[in-house]
Parts: C-alpha cells; structure tokens; sequence
C-alpha cells in the first residue's frame, strides 16, 4: 500500500489556499492539512468556503489547525470556544476529520522573558501557564481542552494536540496527560518530530505511544540546541528543509511505525531559504523525500 502523504501549507509558505491545493495536487499528494492563516484569510476576503470541496477535488483535507493559546481563561475562554466552534464549523465544511489545538504561548519571546526573570507583573502578553506548578497546568488546560473535544464531537470531529516545544505543557507526557485528564475519546495527538525531539522527548517514548493516540505525523527538522539553556526558537532552530537539519528523521520514522501506525505523514516545514525557491520544486522535493522515508 502507497504510504499516505499530505502536505501541510507551510510547505509552500507564501502561498494562497488555491495555489496551495494545486501545488499539492501537481507535487503528487494525496492529502493537504489545511491551516487557518492563509484558509481564514481567504474566507475574509469574502470567498465562500462552500467553493473550496470542487476545488479539492482528488486531495483529502486530512487535517486543520490550528487553535493557538488554548489555556485561555476568563472572557479570553469564550474567545478560544468560539475560535474552535468557527474552526470545527469549516472542518466539516471541507471534509476534514480533525481540528488542531496548540499548547501555548504561541509567541517564544514571552517564554524567554519569563526564563530570564524579565517578564513584568504588568506586562500584558499572553503567557498561558507559565508559573504555574505541572498540576495546576495541566488541570486548567484540560478543562479547555474537554470543552473543545465537546465542541468538536457535536461537529463529528476529533481533535489533535499538539504540544509546543517552548511551551510550559510541551512534553510527549504532557500530551497524553491532557488526554486522561480532559477524558475525551475524540482527542489525540498530532505527533511532530521537532517539537519532539526539540524537548528531548525520546524514542522510547514514541514506541510507547498507543497507536490510536496518533492522529497525525508532522515531518519536520530542526537544528541543535542546548536543552538547558535555550528556549527554542522557531524562527532560528527550525529554519531548515526537512532532511537538512540534525534530526534524525529516519529513526523517528521507524520508531513511529513499531506503534503500528498507518496513517497520515504530514510535511511541515519553516525554512527562510526554501521560502525563496520554486514553490513548486518544493513541494515535489518534501514530497519524494518523505516517500523515501516512510516507505
């Protein structure tokens, strides 16, 4: 059977929604995970998302995300439920099964301030759970994330976590915790290779995993880091194509397979160079590459 394939938008990072699906479709994808900057900023452009199924014609949409910040409390809940109300009304719109929730802060500045001692009590930027002791962290991102697993089980979706590497929650651990403690069946995780290995998650960990917690595999590299001193940084330790950075991404691969999954692999990729190249050639190239690994 031919490995399942799909193409997360940030492989062709500068593009539109209908450039992207095309790109994908020409590049031999059988899937595209679809994300909500470029998908919202098309919608607000005023195009009907009931255009976008003709459009996709021959491309499963195996995926949207992404909810970010979902630690959100007081009236900030309300705008959280509401973004995962809106995303899980387009999944169903377009045909995806899952919708994507992120662990935050979204934004690595505010974590590195609050390491370096230098996050103020008055500073007004979101910082999600960070002071908080693992406990407290994990019980009030639960309650959002059970709230959001209800919100997409009334749309006939799941929902994936995925933990972000500079994150306060943004272990493997972390992730399968939010799931006992939330005690939703529709919710699992979006297993990401840099935010994995980025964390110092191990191998081990990810044999561990039970299969039907993987709801997706993102294939993405990164550079070294020193775990004890840096908060990663996006915009530095994953600039990189996927197979020209430090991790080893076979052995994830392979590691990823003793759990018996068998569903989507998942391009991702935040490379300023690639950003410049033939969008096209890119998205052929991530894809043949990851062929190459997952086959």
């Amino acid at each position: 059977m031919a490995p399942k394939i799909s193409m997360n938008v940030t492989t062709t990072f500068f593009g539109n929604v209908v450039q992207d699906i095309r790109l994908a479709k020409e590049a031999g994808y059988t899937g595209i995970e679809l994300q909500s900057p470029k998908l919202y900023r098309y919608l607000d452009a005023g195009f009907d998302v009931r255009n976008l199924p003709e459009l996709l014609s021959g491309l499963e949409v195996t995926g949207l995300g992404a909810v970010l910040d979902i630690e959100r409390q007081g009236p900030a809940r309300e705008e959280y439920l509401a973004e995962v109300t809106r995303m899980c009304e387009v999944a169903v719109a377009v045909g995806a099964p899952i919708v994507q929730l992120c662990t935050g802060p979204v934004d690595w500045n505010v974590v590195k301030d609050f390491t370096a001692g230098r996050l103020a009590p008055d500073d007004d930027r979101y910082r999600a759970t960070l002071g908080l002791d693992e406990s407290e962290a994990l019980r009030v991102t639960a309650g959002n994330v059970r709230a959001a697993a209800d919100i997409a089980a009334g749309h006939g979706l799941d929902i994936y976590l995925e933990p972000l590497a500079w994150a306060r929650l943004n272990r493997c651990r972390h992730a399968v915790a939010l799931i006992e403690e939330a005690g939703r069946d529709n919710v699992g995780i979006a297993l990401d290779t840099w935010h994995f290995w980025t964390t110092g998650d191990t191998l081990d960990e990810v044999r561990a995993l039970p299969k039907e917690l993987i709801k997706a595999v993102h294939l993405s590299d990164g550079l070294d880091l020193d775990r004890e001193r840096d908060v990663p940084d996006q915009s530095h330790h994953r600039d990189v194509v996927i197979g020209g950075g430090s991790i080893p991404l076979q052995q994830w691969v392979d590691a990823i397979k003793k759990t018996g999954y068998d569903g989507w692999w998942v391009t991702e990729m935040f490379s300023s160079r690639a950003n410049e190249h033939d969008p096209a050639v890119v998205a052929r190239t991530m894809r043949d590459l990851t062929a190459i690994l997952v086959s």
